[in-house]
């Protein structure tokens, strides 16, 4: 029996060297975990839609979507979750709106913080490829 699949789309941001990542909600799924910024994809949407929406119902910021850096297919218990990263620009000053949290983070601090696996792996491949 397979599982279900879940499409969600993650902003990679990149400003002065450090990245955007925000902190899920105590009520949330994978709880207080840290991600990259953005949300489920909705049938009928785009996953550019999707980013902006997300992020601007999260973080209060526009969007400008770029090229698609990532593509993860991660097992969790329940579901199977594919996530695509996209390179991202944001308009405004991120606010922590629908997460408990948003920070910037340089690369060599993401050690100090804990990841859900899909999330986890972009980590590593922005700290392999940096």
């Amino acid at each position: 029996m397979s599982l279900p699949h879940v499409r969600i789309v993650a902003a990679e941001v990149e400003v002065d060297g450090a990245f955007l990542i925000t902190q899920r909600r105590a009520e949330a799924e994978l709880p207080l975990l840290w991600e990259f910024p953005g949300g489920r994809v909705r049938e009928g949407e785009s996953d550019i839609d999707a980013l902006r929406r997300s992020l601007r119902d999260r973080l209060g910021v526009e969007t400008h979507v770029g090229h698609r850096v990532l593509h993860v297919t991660h097992a969790y218990g329940e579901y199977t979750l594919d996530m695509v990263v996209y390179r991202c620009a944001v308009v405004g000053t991120p606010r922590s709106l629908r997460v408990a949290d948003a920070r910037w983070v340089a690369p060599e601090q993401f050690g100090d913080y804990r990841f859900p696996g899909a999330d986890q792996q972009t980590v590593d491949k922005l700290l392999r490829d940096g």
